[in-house]
């Protein structure tokens, strides 16, 4: 059986909604990291037997099988295929499993995973076009917006206003910090973009990030889903631009290649879970692949667990045990944002990077999904 091995992994800053990657047609921002993967490890597209991308609004500029067209759009011969998948806010974490899959089955040596979401030009929920859910669903599950799911978990856990607004103040922090020490630089390929008022600059750093931001401010806002709730646009993740590439090849094709394996995908798992708290799905993830991999949560040196809204890696917190010292150091999707499709990939290419920095050697990944559902993965750092 094969061994799936990280080659390189990229992405592009995260934008703001109608930031600076707004002027960038979505097929044309997914490719742009496609290019650049293969261009940083030395590695010809010509050797690629796939292209894998998550995206969750499959509609307008990211219908029509996006994956193949930004395979096209980046310079990909043609015999490139490409796919596109929708596991909600998993889905490129999704891609990285199913390309390791490919690749530990036999199937193919070399595949680039990866993800796009333009959330500001294909809005969240603009694939649905208006269509209600079935009550065939419905009948069996009561289905809620995810903000009030983040509130149930609120509830349920007992946590504050307070504590969810301290936790997001202190995501900002962490992603300030990392953004003046230059951390991001390595895994961010800059971007040049034309602004509204046609001036062009290059973009080299996230958008969210807000250094003017307190605690004080974070009180001050309005509750966004439940009138006496406590979820907020603050403590919840940003709307945002951005996508991203991971090449993965088999350890036997590197070491053919002559091309450095940085990491060893050690596990993967998906789950699901109660389609009406929807976000918990991460509890259940890590448990399963911890047992999976034989590790304990101690063994691991960095957690990278999406903020969809900050209840989440709080109850993921709580039920896990983990070390909060080694929760998304660099802050997560409620400072830097959280394109849908992309998200799984950017914390993954965040996860790699730092592991890299720090000299830690077990990175682990999960993120809350949709309906009820969540992904995790576990990688070895190979020096």
């Amino acid at each position: 059986m094969q061994e799936a091995v990280i080659i390189e992994a990229v992405r592009t800053p995260v934008g703001r909604r109608n930031g600076a990657l707004s002027g960038i047609r979505a097929e044309e921002l997914a490719a742009k990291p496609l290019a650049e993967v293969l261009r940083r490890a030395g590695v010809s597209s010509d050797l690629v037997e796939d292209v894998i991308l998550g995206c969750v609004s499959q509609v307008g500029e990211q219908a029509f099988d996006i994956a193949r067209q930004a395979a096209l759009i980046a310079g990909y011969p043609i015999q490139v295929p490409g796919t596109t998948i929708d596991r909600q806010c998993g889905s490129s974490q999704q891609a990285v499993h199913f390309a390791c899959q490919a690749i530990i089955s036999g199937d193919m040596d070399v595949v680039v995973a990866g993800g796009i979401e333009s959330m500001s030009r294909v809005p969240m929920g603009s694939n649905m076009q208006g269509v209600k859910l079935s009550q065939a669903l419905t009948d069996k599950y009561e289905i809620i917006n995810q903000g009030l799911s983040a509130e149930r978990i609120a509830d349920k856990w007992g946590f504050s206003r307070k504590q969810m607004d301290e936790f997001s103040l202190e995501s900002h922090r962490k992603a300030i910090i990392a953004r003046n020490e230059g951390r991001f630089a390595k895994e961010i390929m800059p971007l040049q973009v034309t602004l509204p008022d046609g001036t062009k600059t290059m973009i080299k750093e996230d958008q969210g990030p807000r250094d003017d931001t307190s605690l004080e401010k974070l009180e001050g806002l309005k509750p966004a889903f439940r009138e006496t709730g406590s979820i907020t646009a603050g403590n919840s993740s940003q709307i945002s631009d951005g996508a991203v590439a991971i090449l993965i090849m088999s350890r036997e094709k590197a070491d053919e290649l002559g091309v450095k394996a940085r990491f060893r995908v050690a596990a993967r798992t998906v789950i699901g879970s109660d389609p009406t708290l929807m976000l918990t799905g991460p509890i259940l993830a890590t448990q399963k692949i911890l047992r999976k991999c034989g590790l304990s949560i101690a063994d691991i040196d960095i957690f990278e667990v999406n903020e969809a809204f900050a209840s989440v890696p709080l109850a993921w917190l709580a039920e896990t045990g983990a070390d909060q010292a080694k929760l998304n150091p660099n802050g997560g999707a409620i400072a830097l944002g959280h394109p849908l499709g992309a998200s799984g990939g950017r914390l993954m290419t965040t996860m790699l990077h730092e592991l890299e920095r720090t000299g830690g050697r077990y990175g682990l990944q999960t993120m809350c999904e949709g309906h009820g559902m969540a992904n995790a993965t576990i990688v070895e750092w190979l020096e």
